[in-house]
């Protein structure tokens, strides 16, 4: 029976160590453990080829190569026979590969010292399973039930997904209706939702797994998977990537021994689990827009396959489409919001600070948001306070110059979301509450003092 790739391709993850085996001109053997790989399609794979080894010095001069990869689930080993084909430094392959090494040495801060060269292309010549290796019964067993798992997630989870989005109604709705989905149907227990602030910065606006941190949490383009897969506009997936993270410290200490720490970044803090084993990164785009980054993470060994790549591509796609639906401005027609009277509330009392060059909003001398929301805020803060007003329109966000939205697809109804959730997280006496499409009121169950500095 002829194996292919895509039947061990949880193996070429790299989650239990893999083996490659080469020899140089006069046969003398080389083994080492195998360096970050991409399947290219059903013939061929890229090694990845980011300083100089024996490994590569040995397919200069002799281009055939051994691969021993093993399933993390069944524990089967495979020997995979290569021979080295061609060696590119860019193009679509080698853009993929790099992507995946950039995600974890822009965490790391290693910069150049991680950063890929070139992309190996070999060919596979044939895959053949190791008998004997581990038990024939148990192999079959658990091969089995993984099988049944697959096909019986993908057609329920495409069933539950679809009908989910379908009744959302607003973009709050149709983020957390995709978030829940995806914990029901496939058990992703952690997932997150960011759109960009500007071209440097993405703020979650959704989150699920993570409690009141994880909305608001940032990440800059470029850094980490999420940066990385939102810059590229790349599907970024990465399994056993604490074993990774360890392999790229590891070099991060040795870099620091024999170079010096002044040469290296500063690890950076990213958004979600600290012991996190898989994650894959889904850009929301629509038109060449960027719109979001869908992002999922794991604890568990193997949670992400490949057919979840191509399942999650249809979803983001999906909710792409929606977040345009939902943010299409309302009717030129619909007549402006009338002043009305302020809702009063007796006792308690709430301060707001506006810092004007930091263009970020305080409440009780505790953060709360900045840039474009915060400038929105406290705009309804300040016309509430002088004409009484409780009712807004988007539209009229829209026409104020001073917010600040860009004159097309402004993401207007995203920053709105962000809003209301950190108000929800930090001063829940202070709402943003729906009214029609394209309304919203606010409701305040305290008084509120405004001031403004520098």
């Amino acid at each position: 029976m002829t194996i292919s790739l895509d039947a061990i391709d949880r193996c070429l993850h790299r989650i239990l160590p893999g083996v490659i085996a080469t020899a140089d001109a006069d046969g003398l053997p080389n083994a080492n453990y195998v360096s970050p790989l991409l399947v290219v399609n059903s013939k061929h794979i890229a090694l990845s080829y980011q300083f100089p080894t024996k490994t590569r010095e040995n397919l200069d001069v002799n281009p055939h190569a051994t691969l021993e990869v093993y399933d993390p689930l069944t524990l089967d080993a495979y020997r995979l026979s290569l021979k080295l084909v061609r060696v590119e430094t860019s193009g679509t392959t080698f853009d993929l590969l790099a992507a995946r090494i950039d995600a974890l040495s822009s965490h790391l801060g290693l910069g150049q010292w991680f950063g890929l060269k070139a992309a190996l292309v070999c060919e596979v010549l044939s895959i053949e399973r190791r008998a004997g290796f581990i038990a024939e019964d148990q192999t079959e067993a658990l091969t089995a039930m993984a099988a049944a798992q697959d096909a019986l997630s993908e057609l329920r989870g495409l069933q539950l997904v679809s009908n989910r989005l379908a009744s959302a109604k607003d973009l709050d709705g149709l983020f957390t209706a995709a978030l829940a989905a995806l914990e029901e149907g496939f058990g992703f227990t952690h997932g997150m939702i960011l759109v960009p602030e500007d071209d440097q910065r993405l703020v979650t606006i959704a989150s699920r797994g993570y409690g009141d941190a994880g909305i608001g949490a940032e990440v800059r383009m470029g850094e980490g998977m999420i940066g990385v897969a939102a810059k590229a506009r790349r599907l970024l997936r990465i399994v056993g990537l604490d074993a990774a993270l360890q392999y790229g410290r590891d070099l991060r200490n040795e870099v620091s021994r024999h170079s010096g720490r002044d040469k290296l970044g500063a690890e950076v803090p990213l958004p979600g689990l600290p012991d996190v084993h898989s994650q894959m990164a889904i850009p929301l785009v629509l038109q060449d827009r960027l719109l979001g980054v869908l992002a999922l993470e794991s604890r568990g060994g193997v949670l992400f396959d490949r057919w979840h790549e191509a399942f999650l591509t249809v979803l983001a796609n999906q909710i792409a489409s929606g977040m345009e639906r939902m943010s299409e401005p309302e009717a030129e027609d619909e007549p402006p919001p009338t002043a009305s009277m302020a809702m009063r509330a007796a006792g308690k009392r709430r301060t707001f600070c506006f810092y004007q060059n930091d263009e970020c909003v305080f409440v009780e001398d505790e953060y709360l948001i900045r840039n474009v929301p915060a400038k929105i805020l406290w705009k309804l803060l300040r016309e509430h306070q002088t004409d009484g007003r409780t009712e807004f329109s988007n539209r009229e966000l829209r026409l104020d110059a001073s917010l600040g939205l860009p004159d097309f697809k402004d993401n207007l109804e995203s920053r709105l979301v962000l809003l209301r959730k950190r108000l929800e997280q930090k001063c829940p006496e202070l709402k943003l509450v729906p009214v029609r499409r394209g309304r919203f009121a606010l409701e305040l169950a305290c008084e509120i003092e405004l001031i403004e500095k520098p």
